[in-house]
């Protein structure tokens, strides 16, 4: 294993218990477990005594569909499921019940503990992505060519790249202490056992990421097309590993210089960017990406497409929405339908319908170009935070696609190398998201309008804070 370069500073504990803790995989894994354990005993209690209840809205719509797939029809019988089928059918054992036998208490206890599969599924699959953050780490963003030796090594200095331990491999214990940041994450733990699905997704990046870096093409696309599949924005990963697929890296040999062919310049670049890799990947992740819509389309037939796919592009959701669309989207729900004759006689142009724009520039096509070859996962990390940044839609649950990554961004990172920016930026985060919490409170359970100027301005002084975090990011990974 190569040392740690100055620039990457090590992650020190600083007392015996943060020593034992990452010292071993058991005692960190225990401990995530164990918070998990303790926030979904605390959701029961929470749901049977509070008026608020602790389990999100869209756990039960998650159920809701398992139920009615249970039943032999579809799961968009369900209102406001726009999911994959293959959600609700990973949830049918929260339509188990207890028979008679059990008796009035042990059967209330058995049918909690079959309706609560579905967190206990979701906050594994954080566990199991935490893990996968461990093994990449581990692994290093140059595996395999890594293991060539000092002299690649020393040429990659002398490039002006960057020879630290985040990109030939971490110490095991120092891995633990930076998976710990997803793992023992309070906000990543209760969004779980609260019942959101992103944990899934969690393991499907993580995992699209460890194949990618471990060279197992067909695996890295059978896990695109699956995970487009069952959530959308993954695709945005596809233009950043394919840029980074180039032949010297999938070899570990520098490509030659070829002075006595005669191709054009313009040939040699087609050529080598049309490598047998890549097409792999292409064909095995849009092959899979199809066979399961178009089994999907069989089962369920339009409304699959419609709830699953369509929807999204012209979604209006204003509630518990970050974003600066927030107040439009608004206006927009509340005008007449476009079924509706008026519609047709007056139709408008609305500014939300043109908000995928920047967003799929910044996170297709500009962020890969610019950082894919230098560092995938900052890339794979600047591509998310900018989808969700930028996205009309802006749900706390959707913060967890980027901050999955941010495990494997931090040891290089400028905030980092420079706590008070790491603080501040920290700092400002929480307090953009509470600032907009609190007008939002004001707004959904008191009843005073906050639309303007408070939600508004909470809302672009988030996006604001967001856009800076986001320029850092691109600005470590462009190093």
């Amino acid at each position: 294993m190569a040392t740690t370069s100055p620039a990457a500073p090590r992650l020190k504990p600083k007392s015996s218990l943060l020593s034992t803790l990452f010292s071993r995989p058991l005692p960190l894994y225990v401990s995530a477990f164990l918070l998990r354990l303790v926030l979904l005993l605390y959701g029961l209690w929470q749901d049977a005594n509070s008026p608020l209840k602790y389990t999100d809205i869209d756990y039960l719509v998650f159920t809701d569909a398992a139920r009615f797939v249970s039943r032999g029809e579809s799961p968009y019988a369900r209102e406001t499921y726009r999911y994959t089928p293959i959600l609700a059918w990973l949830l049918l054992p929260t339509t188990w019940t207890a028979g008679a036998q059990w008796g009035p208490l042990a059967a209330k206890v058995i049918n909690v503990a079959w309706f609560s599969f579905g967190k206990v599924l979701f906050a594994a699959a954080d566990l199991v992505a935490g893990w996968l953050i461990e093994r990449v780490l581990v692994m290093g963003r140059d595996f395999p060519s890594s293991a060539q030796g000092k002299g690649t090594k020393d040429a990659r200095m002398r490039e002006g790249g960057r020879d630290s331990d985040t990109a030939t491999g971490m110490d095991p214990s120092r891995a633990r202490a930076f998976a710990a940041i997803w793992l023992l994450n309070p906000m990543v733990a209760t969004i779980s056992t609260r019942g959101s699905s992103e944990g899934l997704l969690g393991v499907l990046v993580m995992a699209l990421l460890w194949a990618v870096l471990a060279r197992r093409i067909t695996l890295a696309g059978l896990l695109l097309g699956f995970s487009v599949h069952f959530k959308i924005y993954p695709f945005i990963y596809a233009p950043a590993i394919v840029w980074w697929m180039d032949q010297e890296r999938l070899s570990g040999v520098r490509a030659g210089g070829g002075g006595g062919q005669r191709t054009t310049l313009v040939r040699k670049k087609i050529a080598g960017f049309i490598t047998l890799p890549r097409l792999l990947l292409a064909f095995t992740s849009l092959a899979t990406f199809l066979a399961l819509n178009f089994l999907m389309y069989r089962l369920y037939g339009y409304s699959f497409l419609q709830e699953t796919y369509l929807h999204h592009v012209t979604r209006i959701d204003h509630r518990h929405n970050f974003s600066p669309y927030n107040n439009q989207l608004y206006l927009s729900s509340a005008s007449v339908s476009p079924s509706h004759p008026a519609a047709a006689a007056d139709p408008k142009f609305r500014i939300e319908s043109l908000a995928f724009l920047p967003q799929l520039v910044l996170s297709t096509i500009l962020i890969p170009l610019t950082l894919a070859k230098k560092d995938l996962p900052t890339s794979l990390l600047a591509q998310t935070f900018a989808f969700v940044t930028f996205n009309k839609v802006c749900t706390s649950q959707y913060f967890l696609w980027y901050l999955v990554f941010l495990p494997l961004y931090l040891p290089q990172s400028s905030f980092w190398r420079s706590k008070r920016m790491g603080l501040a930026a920290l700092g400002l985060w929480v307090l953009g998201q509470g600032l907009w919490l609190q007008q939002a409170y004001g707004l959904e359970f008191l009843g005073r309008s906050t639309f303007l100027p408070g939600l508004w301005m909470a809302s672009l002084g988030f996006f604001v804070v967001n856009c800076w975090i986001l320029g850092v990011i691109v600005g470590d990974g462009g190093r």
